[in-house]
């Protein structure tokens, strides 16, 4: 394709559409690369009831469809396929859809993140029917109710903390004998009456049918399993950018994330802006996502009225 666009958006969470929103009602007629998983991590949760404007909740994938028709109404473009390769060595930068090239003036990058998972085919049917990767998302659904963590690291003891403000007991799963996590976050969890931690410890299996009924532990070191009856998992063993496609040609940290200028969707590469879990490891909500869409639509727009 010959023409060169305003602004090329690389993926569709909440970060890219509202992106798109914004674009698309500047005039800059966006064209969102949406990928075939389309929507973001949204697209596996069931009911979201933290994102302002639904007091009733609304289910994930319901959510990023009306994000998605709102960018749709304001004269968005949408592609529904993978991008292949990108050249952010331009402007005009490149993206590469199979055999169809979309030159763009300035590009957009909002292909978020993937929650890492155990692999466990029980874990992959319960996923948001007691199996969660997002204790802020999810912890009040689990009210008066015994749930597990799985990790070792920071994030995994922040969010048995924070459960035990709906659970009845957090049961923190560690395959090995200490843990990784700084000391003031391990002195703050084993002071914590409602967290027991299962050391040594792997997850066979996710028990349950329809919703999460318990979990078969393996000792690593005696190989005896055991079932503990709980009704919800949390998965917090980290999350991987999405940036295999940017590797090289921008600035990425060293854990994959993209590197954004402070107060701002700037990355290195001038016109090239990122928005999203795929810069943010520290917040990872759909709605900082939404707000750092914006920003990088905003960032977009001005960076073209300055050229």
């Amino acid at each position: 394709m010959s023409e060169i666009r305003d602004v090329v958006i690389v993926g569709s969470g909440p970060a890219g559409l509202t992106a798109a929103v914004y674009t698309a009602r500047a005039n800059l007629k966006p064209v969102i690369i949406e990928g075939v998983a389309a929507g973001g991590q949204l697209m596996l949760t069931t009911d979201v009831e933290n994102f302002p404007g639904f007091p009733e909740g609304i289910m994930g994938p319901e959510l990023m469809m009306r994000f998605r028709e709102q960018a749709a109404r304001f004269g968005a473009e949408f592609v529904t396929s993978d991008v292949d390769r990108v050249d952010l060595s331009g402007p005009p930068f490149r993206i590469a859809v199979g055999d169809t090239e979309y030159l763009a003036r300035t590009v957009i990058i909002s292909t978020g993140a993937t929650a890492k998972m155990l692999g466990l085919e029980s874990e992959h049917r319960l996923l948001g029917h007691g199996v969660s990767t997002c204790a802020t998302c999810d912890g009040f659904f689990f009210r008066d109710l015994p749930i597990a963590v799985i990790g070792g690291g920071d994030s995994a003891l922040e969010e048995a903390n924070f459960l035990t403000r709906f659970a009845t007991k957090v049961t923190l799963i560690h395959r090995r004998k200490e843990l990784r996590a700084s000391k003031i976050m391990q002195d703050r969890t084993f002071a914590n009456p409602k967290v027991d931690v299962r050391w040594n410890s792997v997850i066979e299996e996710v028990l349950g049918n329809g919703k999460v009924e318990g979990l078969r532990l393996r000792d690593v070191e005696t190989d005896a399993t055991t079932d503990l009856a709980v009704n919800g998992l949390f998965v917090a063993i980290g999350h991987t950018p999405n940036t295999e496609l940017f590797t090289g040609q921008i600035e990425l940290d060293d854990n994959g994330y993209v590197v954004t200028a402070p107060g701002s969707s700037a990355t290195s590469v001038p016109g090239v802006f990122a928005a999203g879990d795929v810069q943010d490891h520290t917040y990872r909500q759909a709605i900082t996502a939404a707000g750092s869409g914006c920003m990088a639509a905003l960032d977009a727009e001005r960076y073209l009225e300055a050229l």
